[in-house]
């Protein structure tokens, strides 16, 4: 036998020797005189143990003023109160911090213990005690008590034997799971012959907790005891067989190297037993729901949903669903308002700081802000900002956010093609999750943000639903206040929500879709407005990014220029703060690799330096030293450019028409259109009509690469078919757009504003335009228009009247007529 294990069979001895003495001791069970109780007694506080009448109980001792209490009483042979703390930690007890059942003893042993730790074998007496008053604390605790009225004779009657046997039996059946009830406690409480005594040792031997013992102690007959003693007693035998069931269950996947796994699996265990894991959940979740402003409607699906979460094992999958469910119901911000109070004059403060030019713009969204404050509501029509990349229509939607105080959220929908996106999946699927307007107001927590619905016209349509249908419930003010997420699966009012959309091309937009938005149109600048938004904001911005100071480095308006005519070709300022950033760290990595920087402003010689060759100069007009090269005006999505119509001649049977450069059906028609009408008009120019069938027309449109389509070249195609047949040079310097019919009427066409930037990049002087296309130029500030002549018109003749000169080509191709040379 080893040490350790001879350690532990000296201590089992000792403590079977100790249970023997207690239980042997005769006891004299003497009756307590009223003389007795009318004197002051020591009081000695006990900690986290109730001792019973009748008995005998070792007590350690701690405290200085105890000790002192022990030495006195146990030499005068004196009374002592045992009273139970009702805290343990109370360091210096008084009546309010000890229960008022107690017992009254004597000790009758004194036991001083190595370490100097000191024990005292008590002997109990009696009944119980009331404590009536504390009469000193010092030097230790003293005070007066007074009897309760019990009756402790042991009954003679068949149920108190019943309540004994069945006491003896709870407490056989707990030493087989108990290992702090050994064979010793057995055995002492079978060698005593009272039953009084029995039920007293078990109460205050077994490891009940302290309040169970009070109560116990409060009894006023045995009878009573006992029966209470065993319902406590069979409580502890039912945890003790549910603590060995779980021990039993988890030792079976225990080995050395899982004991933390074995330590979760009887936490887990545990709770699935006692069904108290998810209570705080639940419990946190019902206080967070009661303070929510929602409707009653929707505190009623709350409650409902939290019942169905109650019923629910905490271990089973479908508890986290409904958990996360209930969560996201609490995040959501129901009738929770931003305060909306603006002024119109700050709001255009902001927008002239935030943006430059764009007047137009600004105007109707101080005219659509005046109209939100005078209706005192705060219901909101959709905004739709169209335009051309980069000119600046997500930030638009954020100075509107700041201007009305609201909190801002974009949220993209380039590209989305699911319209679980947009309306949420069923919360019943794996991994549902609401959809994407129900998380941006989760994110806001307000029910009246400012959302841009960024790439709208992107929207794209598979198997998974088309979202830009989704999105018709979302955008329309009279069917959005109940708006219907298939994950919250409740009804969500977004009319307080103030959506603006943007886009790029109004065409790929649904028409249902379209028609629930207000258009605002933000179209491209012109280089001087480039110029200011380049001083304004994109240097400054990039000087921060750049680490750059303006001792550092100094933008000519000469510089600024020269790259946007030379290094940028668009409407808007994107590719532009691309350029000034790439001049910059140039500069920047001058001056980290210690070389002298001049700090003079740049010319448009150190910008070519910076940023290489010339990238773009096809927006240039290429002249007209030939005959049936005409420049026309086209709309992209990146703004307005130029393009030219080139017709040639060949000999050939049967007058074949060829069509090059990737053009559209609809670009193909419109030059199907022009050469029958010059066929059916052929008298109006003098061209032969044999032309038409000796001779084979080309028609090509430069830049192959790029498709090509729209019927705003229908003019252009005439005129350049027209001034190949009758070799007549087209007008310098002169651009036009617009559709054609096969009588010849000319049809008014978009992008006006685009495409006259475009002309004025070019170099264009002139431009022919549809008569009803200007009512479009008179909507365009009169900047925009500076050094450009527009000429109207509503027929194909009066374009050829204005395009063609009398000036013929003289190196071009003669062709053949019918009876002399065209003199024209």
């Amino acid at each position: 036998m080893n040490m350790v294990e001879k350690k532990k069979t000296r201590i089992r001895k000792s403590k079977g020797e100790d249970l023997s003495l207690i239980a042997k001791i005769d006891l004299d069970n003497l009756n307590i005189s009223e003389d007795d109780l009318n004197q002051e007694l020591p009081i000695l506080p006990l900690r986290n143990m109730v001792i019973f009448p009748d008995i005998v109980m070792p007590v350690a001792i701690g405290r200085k003023s105890s000790l002192e209490l022990v030495n006195q009483a146990y030499k005068k042979k004196s009374l002592i109160v045992l009273a139970t703390q009702i805290d343990a930690n109370t360091e210096y007890p008084e009546k309010d911090d000890l229960y008022k059942f107690c017992v009254i003893g004597r000790i009758i042993r004194i036991i001083e213990l190595p370490g100097g730790t000191t024990n005292v074998l008590i002997n109990t007496f009696g009944s119980t005690v009331i404590l009536d008053e504390i009469t000193s604390t010092s030097p230790f605790l003293t005070g007066k008590v007074s009897h309760t009225e019990e009756d402790f004779t042991i009954p003679r009657t068949d149920e108190f034997k019943a309540t004994m046997e069945t006491c003896y039996d709870v407490l056989n059946q707990l030493a087989e799971y108990m290992e702090e009830m050994g064979k010793e406690f057995l055995m002492a409480i079978r060698e005593m012959d009272n039953d009084k005594v029995r039920i007293n040792f078990i109460c205050s031997n077994f490891p009940f907790d302290v309040k169970i013992k009070q109560e116990l102690l409060k009894d006023k007959d045995i009878q009573s005891r006992a029966i209470n003693l065993v319902e406590h007693l069979y409580q502890n035998l039912e945890f003790a067989k549910l603590k060995h069931d779980i021990q039993m269950r988890t030792r079976e996947e225990l080995d050395k190297q899982q004991r933390e796994y074995y330590l979760q699996q009887q936490l887990k265990n545990i709770q699935e037993e006692l069904g108290n894991g998810s209570e705080n959940e639940i419990d946190n979740l019902r206080k967070q729901g009661k303070a929510k402003k929602w409707s009653k409607e929707i505190g009623e699906a709350f409650e409902k949903e939290l019942d169905k979460l109650e019923r629910i094992n905490s271990q089973s999958p479908d508890y986290n669903v409904q958990y996360t469910y209930l969560q996201n119901l609490l995040a959501l911000p129901w009738n929770i308002y931003t305060p909306q109070s603006f002024s119109l004059n700050t709001a255009e403060k902001t927008l002239n700081h935030d943006h430059y030019g764009l007047e137009k713009v600004k105007e109707r969204i101080l005219e659509h802000l005046a109209v939100l404050k005078l209706k005192s509501d705060m219901k909101s029509p959709i905004l739709c900002l169209y335009g051309p990349p980069g000119v600046g229509k997500t930030s638009l939607g954020r100075s509107i956010a700041s201007a009305l105080k609201r909190k801002y959220i974009r949220m993209s929908l380039g590209g989305v093609h699911d319209e679980s996106e947009i309306r949420g999946h069923r919360k019943t699927y794996i991994g549902a999750m609401p959809g994407r307007i129900i998380k941006s107001l989760i994110k806001a927590g307000s029910s009246n943000p400012v959302i841009i619905l960024d790439e709208i016209d992107k929207l794209g349509t598979s198997h998974q639903g088309d979202p830009a249908s989704a999105m018709l419930e979302v955008l329309d003010p009279e069917q959005n206040n109940t708006f219907h997420d298939n994950y919250i699966d409740l009804d969500y009012d977004l009319s307080n929500v103030m959506f603006i959309a943007t886009a790029n091309n109004l065409a790929s937009i649904p028409a249902p879709l379209l028609d629930r938005m207000e258009l605002i149109e933000v179209s491209g600048y012109i280089t001087e407005e480039k110029i200011e938004i380049a001083k304004r904001h994109l240097i400054p911005k990039a000087m921060e990014a750049n680490g750059l100071t303006k001792d550092n480095i100094k933008f000519s308006k000469a510089s600024i220029e020269y790259i946007i005519e030379n290094y940028t070709r668009e409407s808007g300022v994107r590719e532009l703060e691309k350029k000034i950033s790439k001049v910059m760290r140039k500069v920047a990595y001058n001056i980290a690799s210690g070389k002298e920087v001049a700090t003079a402003e740049l010319k448009p010689s150190d910008i070519q330096v910076c940023l290489g060759p010339v990238e773009f100069s096809r927006d240039k007009y290429q002249g007209n030293d030939y005959a049936g090269v005409v420049t026309g005006l086209a709309w992209t999505a990146v703004g307005g450019e130029i393009l030219f119509v080139e017709t040639s001649l060949s000999r050939g049977k049967g007058g074949r028409l060829t069509l090059t450069g990737n053009l559209g059906d609809v670009m193909k028609e419109s030059a199907m259109l022009a050469l029958e009408y010059l066929k059916a008009h052929n008298d109006i120019l003098g061209i032969d009509e044999e032309i038409f069938d000796n001779w084979n027309i080309h028609i090509h449109v430069p830049e192959g690469a790029i498709p090509k389509d729209g019927p705003s070249a229908g003019i252009t195609m005439v005129t350049s078919l027209a001034s190949a047949l009758t070799r007549r040079k087209v007008k310098n310097r002169l651009a036009m757009t617009g559709e054609i019919t096969l009588r010849g009427k000319v049809l008014p066409v978009g992008g006006i504003k685009e495409k006259i930037l475009a002309a004025k990049r070019a170099g264009i002087q002139e431009i022919i335009l549809c008569e009803e296309n200007k009512k479009d130029i008179d909507n365009i500030p009169a900047i925009y228009l500076k050094g450009v002549t527009f000429h109207y018109v509503s027929d194909i003749k009066e374009v050829l009247d204005i395009a063609l000169t009398d000036k013929i080509v003289t190196n071009a191709q003669k062709l053949t007529i019918k009876d002399k040379e065209n003199k024209n």
